[in-house]
C-alpha cells in the first residue's frame, strides 16, 4: 500500500515512524510519502491561503496549490486503484468499516486541510478523476487534519495482511462486529482489592468465550447502544 500525505506541517508526521507504524515501513508493507503543500506555491511568500468569496472569518486554502500538488501526486499512481481522502468535519463519519474498505486499496492520498478548510473545487475536480471521500473523526473540530490523518493511516495500516504481529488481535478488535471489546486482565490475579474475574481463571475456554461475549454486549448496551441499533 502506498500512501501520500499533502500537508503544511510535514514534520508532524514524524509520528508514523514509531511503534509497529514505522516497523511496517522498514519492511516494505506500506510506503508513506509526505508532501510540503508550500513546494508547489508560485509566489516568493509560499501562499497558500486567501480570504473567502462571499465574506467571512478565517482563510480558505488556495485550489490553484492544491491543483499542482494533487497532479505531481496523481501523475506517479493508478487513479482507478486510488482514494484521495480529504479530513472534513463535514464529512461522512470514519468507522471501522470504512478502515477495512481503505484498507483493500492500493493507493490512499490524504489532503490535509487548514484554517477554513480547501477550495470545494479542489474536491470537485478531483472527483472527477479518483474516488473522493471527506471523511471526519467525529462532531467535532480540529485545527486540522493531521491529527485525523495519522488516526485513519494507523486505523487502516493496522489492517493490512502482515502488520500485526497475531492477526487475532484485530478479529477481536472492537468495533469488528458492532460491538465494544471485552475487558482485558493480566497477572496479578488480585491487586489494591480488584480480583480478575474468576472465569478467566478456570480454565474452561467455552465459559470464557461465553463471558467475553457477555460482556462485549453489556458494555455495548450501556456505553455505545447506537451501535446495537445500527447492526
Amino acid at each position: 500500500m502506498r500512501i501520500d500525505i499533502v500537508t503544511i506541517f510535514p514534520n508532524f508526521f514524524d509520528v508514523l515512524d514509531l511503534s509497529l507504524l514505522g516497523k511496517a515501513k522498514d519492511a516494505g508493507k506500506i510506503t508513506v510519502n509526505i508532501h510540503d503543500l508550500r513546494d508547489y506555491a508560485t509566489d516568493s511568500h509560499k501562499t497558500v491561503d486567501d480570504t473567502p468569496y462571499g465574506g467571512g472569518p478565517g482563510m480558505v486554502m488556495k485550489p490553484d496549490v492544491w491543483g499542482l500538488a494533487l497532479d505531481a501526486i496523481f501523475a506517479e499512481v493508478d487513479l482507478s486503484k486510488t482514494v484521495l481522502v480529504i479530513p472534513s468535519p463535514a464529512g461522512e463519519v470514519f468507522k471501522q468499516s470504512i478502515a477495512a474498505e481503505l484498507a483493500e486499496v492500493e493507493n490512499i492520498i490524504f489532503a490535509c486541510g487548514r484554517y477554513e478548510g480547501i477550495d470545494q473545487r479542489v474536491f470537485d475536480w478531483a472527483a472527477t478523476k479518483a474516488t473522493t471521500r471527506a471523511l471526519s473523526l467525529g462532531d467535532y473540530v480540529l485545527n486540522g487534519g493531521e491529527v485525523a490523518v495519522v488516526a485513519m493511516v494507523e486505523a487502516i495500516a493496522r489492517l493490512r495482511p502482515g502488520f500485526m504481529g497475531n492477526s487475532e488481535s484485530v478479529a477481536q478488535d472492537s468495533h469488528q462486529d458492532a460491538l465494544l471489546d471485552y475487558p482485558a486482565y493480566t497477572k496479578p490475579a488480585s491487586w489494591r482489592g480488584f480480583d480478575v474475574p474468576e472465569v478467566l481463571l478456570s480454565g474452561n475456554h467455552a465459559a470464557i468465550d461465553k463471558w467475553r461475549r457477555e460482556q462485549q454486549i453489556e458494555l455495548t448496551q450501556k456505553i455505545r447502544p447506537d451501535l446495537l441499533a445500527d447492526s
